[in-house]
């Protein structure tokens, strides 16, 4: 079972290995379980073109790769798997258990940084054909559907920056929005509508994704939002860009969350309700959920762990 552990860092990405950083900079040896997807949804981003002192912006798995190896640098440690149980200890001084398989760790304090999954949409044919041409990622599935047709699902940030994205390689780009307008700021929105391969299907939904296994995706089934028309939109490619849910499933009954299921915190820390436990980056955040965001919560996390540990030594 090993010693009792100052802090144990559940999840990776900007938040995790931010807090990681600051966390062995203060000589707590922070043991980080981070996960098989190590990186978060930065490992699944192309160009970050607004990550502060990177002029020319960078690449998500890249900038990941560094914050990770900056971390390590002053001592943190990795287990590169999941965290499959979690008991909270209650009260001040308690030990807090994370196992990952069979595989017990205990520590002081524990900071939650799972991030996030890509949302779903629910429909028939969407887990069928995951992989064959159902896709939550066009930074790693682009190439797959040079000079074919595809679509983007959704009308934020993301769903423009993968339109964008995708028309290296697609030879056309559709994109299905449930409204008339666009949540995407404006840079992002003007890049996409003066873009000649990407195209709009307004005031439309996903409702069946057809195909096979041994095909791939053929069409998608639109319904119109106004007057509840349905008809076929054929297309090879369907990537998802419609948000995210967070990772906080194994902390269900265990600490509070709003009816998203983000962790509640005690603002402006990163507290929970459990002594000696934080949470920092898109299990906690609803609003913003940006690398830099994260990586600042990381290092608040850090920061409230760091005077919880002192303000608590030798209970």
């Amino acid at each position: 079972m090993g010693d009792i552990e100052n802090v144990i860092i559940v999840g990776s990405g900007p938040a995790g290995y931010t807090a990681a950083l600051y966390t062995s900079r203060a000589n707590l040896a922070p043991l980080v379980i981070e996960g098989f997807l190590w990186g978060g949804l930065l490992q699944q981003t192309t160009e970050v073109e607004n990550y502060p002192g990177f002029r020319d912006g960078i690449q998500g798995p890249e900038l990941m790769q560094t914050m990770r190896d900056q971390a390590e640098r002053f001592g943190a440690r990795f287990i590169t798997d999941l965290a499959t149980r979690v008991e909270l200890a209650r009260e001040p001084g308690g030990v807090h258990r994370v196992w990952v398989g069979d595989a017990e760790h205990r520590a002081r304090t524990v900071i939650l940084a799972m991030g996030a999954e890509h949302k779903k949409l629910g429909v028939p044919g969407e887990e069928e054909l995951g992989g064959v041409g159902v896709s939550y990622c066009a930074t790693c599935d682009a190439a797959f559907f040079a000079d074919r047709e595809t679509i983007i699902v959704g009308g934020g940030d993301s769903a423009m920056e993968e339109a964008n994205y995708l028309t290296k390689f697609a030879s056309r780009v559709t994109v299905v929005h449930r409204r008339r307008e666009l949540r995407a700021s404006k840079i992002m929105q003007d890049r996409a509508l003066a873009n000649p391969k990407i195209h709009f299907e307004w005031n439309s939904e996903v409702v069946d994704i057809l195909g096979s296994r041994e095909a791939g995706v053929r069409a998608v089934v639109l319904k119109d939002t106004e007057n509840g028309e349905v008809r076929e939109f054929p297309t090879r490619g369907v990537f998802y860009a419609i948000g995210h849910v967070p990772n906080t499933q194994l902390f269900r009954d265990k600490l509070a969350m709003n009816e998203s299921g983000y962790l509640v915190v005690e603002e402006p820390t990163t507290r929970t309700a459990i002594e000696g436990g934080f949470a920092a980056g898109d299990v906690m955040d609803p609003s913003y959920r940006q690398a830099i965001t994260s990586a600042g919560s990381g290092c608040k996390a850090a920061i409230d762990a760091e005077r919880w540990l002192a303000e608590h030594e030798g209970h």
